[in-house]
């Protein structure tokens, strides 16, 4: 165990819903730096400052404002371990942001990350379009990912009903979809956005 506990409220510290099998979610264990300033303010704790960071959790796909430890070499697209015990360049989680308050350098760096996070985590996503069900009887929520109309839904259910999808490049030579990891990244972009009438992956 770690000796005292941060001083500064600390959004990773609380225990997630349920998943999906009744396993209960763990904290958000990992996030991706989207911009840092060393010597800054925060916006979510009155009177924090030090090295304040942008980030996006791995798992959530939250915006969340961290407090770095002084003198920590951080880099923009790093995966910062933000977990309960062991950080090593993070002090606390000081809360979520929303897309508005991160900085102009951070929603530009944005789209890149959340694909990197996308191809990180394929596995993941691939279940995504191997499990995916419809949300109304007229709308699949598969047509809700850029790029996938009709056409391209029945072709996906008509292959994975044959055989599952391995991985992106799987489904991409079998459907003939371009590019799947950047249309599930423009997805989870118009999400953190408050485009999305709906989130499909971005959970609060």
């Amino acid at each position: 165990m770690s000796g005292q506990p941060p001083s500064t409220p600390d959004v990773a510290a609380g225990h997630y819903s349920h998943g999906e099998h009744g396993q209960p979610r763990k904290y958000e264990e990992y996030a991706y730096v989207l911009d840092f300033t060393p010597r800054g303010k925060s916006i979510t704790v009155r009177g924090r400052e030090g090295v304040i960071i942008q980030a996006i959790g791995e798992e959530r796909l939250t915006l969340l404002e961290l407090l770095g430890v002084q003198n920590a070499n951080v880099e923009i697209g790093e995966r910062l371990y933000i977990g309960r015990e062991g950080r090593d360049k993070v002090a606390s989680v000081l809360g979520r942001l929303e897309y508005n308050d991160v900085s102009q350098a951070a929603k530009n760096e944005l789209p890149n990350i959340v694909e990197k996070i996308v191809v990180v985590n394929e596995k993941r996503f691939v279940e995504y379009m191997n499990m995916s069900q419809p949300i109304t009887p007229r709308i699949h929520a598969l047509e809700l990912i850029p790029g996938i109309g009709k056409t391209y839904m029945m072709t996906i259910i008509k292959e994975r009903d044959k055989k599952k999808f391995e991985n992106f490049a799987d489904l991409q030579s079998r459907v003939g979809l371009r590019d799947p990891a950047k249309l599930v990244a423009k997805r989870i972009i118009e999400e953190i956005m408050g485009q999305a009438r709906m989130n499909l992956f971005v959970r609060k």
